[in-house]
């Protein structure tokens, strides 16, 4: 079986969307194993939606559906954000730093793709 990493090595913001839900995925079974649900379960949802916008964009319809679903990407990461900073911020949650510093690039490489394509 082809691994995702393999398949889209030549897309960077694929690979980097991909490795990030996995971690996504990771902190939440720690915030779950520590009962709390809420934050784990919105993060979750947030977290992975960054990806999967990403990915479904690979096939927009139009140079406009694509800027869409990169604008919609750019939502969830700025809700993942929110929830990143608020565990940040709480007692007894684990550290979410390389998350934010991951997420802080991602959200760096959507921007640039965003203004370069309106640009074209």
């Amino acid at each position: 079986m082809i691994a995702f990493k393999e398949k889209y090595k030549d897309n960077l913001i694929l690979v980097k969307s991909f490795e990030f839900a996995k971690k996504i995925v990771i902190y939440t079974e720690e915030l779950e194993s520590k009962r709390k649900f809420v934050v784990a379960n919105q993060l979750l949802k947030s977290g992975t939606s960054i990806g999967a916008n990403i990915k479904e964009a690979q096939n927009a319809e139009s140079k406009a559906d694509f800027i869409h679903k990169f604008k919609i990407a750019m939502k969830e990461a700025d809700e993942t954000e929110f929830w990143l900073f608020l565990c940040n911020e709480l007692e007894n949650y684990p550290n979410p730093e390389e998350l934010l510093n991951d997420l802080f690039e991602i959200l760096k490489v959507t921007n640039k793709i965003i203004s370069t394509s309106k640009s074209k």
